[in-house]
């Protein structure tokens, strides 16, 4: 074999190893993509594993609409999460501060622009409060005070209790998870 017939062959050889080690590894991707999937799928069942129960008080006191519906949202969503994976959900949404005036019905009080998400809010608040897992829906009645909210005014779906911050203590002291979106 000549000079240039070597350069061919190493020339070549290396490109041949390059496309070989390119090929190995695009196939290990693809291979190990579907094992990579149900990693993340399952990346929140460890965590819970063995649990039969997930008692959660939440303390919601936004007092923006679309937050309090997003809240709302993902509270609903992990309501329905902890059912698929067999846990049975007792949850809890306390609302004081700024968020009080999202539990009561009198949509006058609040800026125009937020009045429509409101009754969105309105609605979810019903939704929630038929649901499975959620106990209760607690108004604070310090936060009414703050807020100047009636009582005839709260949502009916909504139960006024005297303290909020009594009963997330009670809660907690109870087991419950303490989650402040």
């Amino acid at each position: 074999m000549g000079p240039h017939e070597e350069a061919v062959m190493t020339k070549h050889g290396g490109l041949t190893w390059r496309v070989a080690v390119a090929i190995l590894l695009g196939a290990s991707v693809l291979l190990s993509a579907p094992a990579l999937a149900a990693r993340v799928e399952a990346a929140d069942a460890n965590p819970v594993a063995g649990l039969k129960d997930a008692n959660v008080a939440f303390d919601i006191t936004a007092g923006d609409a679309g937050r309090v519906l997003n809240i709302l949202n993902t509270i609903d969503e992990t309501r329905e999460s902890f059912i698929k994976q067999g846990i049975t959900p007792h949850f809890v949404l306390a609302f004081r501060g700024p968020a009080t005036l999202l539990t009561q019905t009198d949509v006058s009080r609040l800026k125009p622009e937020e009045r429509e998400t409101a009754s969105k809010v309105a609605a979810k608040l019903k939704e929630l409060r038929g649901a499975a897992g959620i106990e209760r829906l607690d108004q604070c009645s310090i936060a009414m005070r703050g807020q100047k909210v009636d009582k005839a005014q709260v949502n009916p779906d909504v139960t006024i209790v005297e303290n909020g911050w009594i009963t997330l203590v009670g809660y907690q002291a109870k087991g419950y998870a303490y989650i402040a979106p």
